[in-house]
């Protein structure tokens, strides 16, 4: 299994448009891993894309990604659907559909049912993108909650009953991987999370005190949408993980690449994330 984080960003990538603080300046001086992506994954062995946020075009090219057969989407936030539109790039020639030439290899998008229902709100006063795709024949669109490709099997965990979020768990031979992008807390009780080798996470406040001096007081509402360090490190001791990967990784958060690397020197078998980091079993 080889997996590879080619968006490490959160809502906001970095180098932030316009920002001159020191973290976005040595973001656009240096360039990767200094600067991130939005948040998305890529899974080598099946040619695997997990959402698409609006930079991904810049973070395939980053990545040196070859093939896209497959993009899972994890929910409708924006920072994690708007790039769709990269479907196009991937898939339409306009020459050759201007002879009437259309798409051999559509790419299938999928996730759960109510999830598919939410992407297909998106789009134009022309109507949903997804299904003007799959008129394309650009996109195939697929609603499940498991599937088995080549060796790799996959289970879309709905965060809640309304399943309008999923966490993700990659199984092969005896490795399993979590991936729980976003808006996972609280986080879902299933034993199928027991004893991975790997959960990638997001979701996290990473520090008390973020970007610019900001102070998270005890009382604020962060507090209670996202994790802080304590509640990362009882999921890993609860399902017994053997390794934790923070991604998702806000520029409000105030920290550089350096930073995180001195930071994870503190932890005991949790690190972060950044655009190129491979996870491979």
């Amino acid at each position: 299994m080889k997996l590879k984080i080619i968006g490490s960003g959160g809502c906001v990538s970095i180098p932030r448009p316009l920002c001159q603080c020191s973290i976005c300046t040595e973001a656009r001086k240096k360039g990767f891993p200094y600067a991130r992506c939005g948040c998305s994954l890529y899974i080598e062995d099946v040619n695997i894309l997990i959402d698409s946020p609006e930079d991904i075009a810049y973070a395939l090219n980053n990545a040196d990604i070859k093939n896209i057969d497959y993009i899972l989407y994890s929910h409708i936030d924006p920072d994690h659907t708007m790039g769709m539109r990269v479907i196009e790039q991937l898939r339409l020639d306009w020459l050759a559909n201007s002879i009437g030439t259309n798409c051999k290899n559509p790419i299938t998008v999928a996730s759960l049912p109510p999830i598919i229902k939410d992407l297909k709100c998106q789009g134009t006063k022309y109507g949903s993108a997804l299904d003007y795709y799959e008129s394309m024949n650009l996109i195939n669109i697929r609603a499940f909650s498991d599937i088995d490709l080549a060796s790799l099997h996959i289970d879309l965990v709905p965060v809640d009953e309304s399943a309008r979020v999923t966490v993700f768990v990659f199984t092969e031979g005896l490795h399993k991987v979590i991936y729980a992008p976003c808006d996972v807390k609280p986080f879902p009780e299933n034993d199928i999370f027991m004893d991975a080798d790997c959960l990638i996470i997001g979701d996290t406040i990473v520090a008390d005190i973020l970007k610019g001096g900001f102070v998270l007081g005890k009382d604020n509402p962060l507090r209670d949408e996202l994790f802080v360090m304590d509640e990362v490190i009882g999921l890993k001791n609860k399902y017994h993980i053997k390794r934790v990967i923070i991604t998702h990784l806000e520029e409000d958060w105030g920290k550089s690449y350096d930073d995180y690397r001195n930071l994870q020197k503190q932890l005991d078998g949790i690190e972060f994330a950044y655009d190129g980091l491979e996870i491979i079993f």
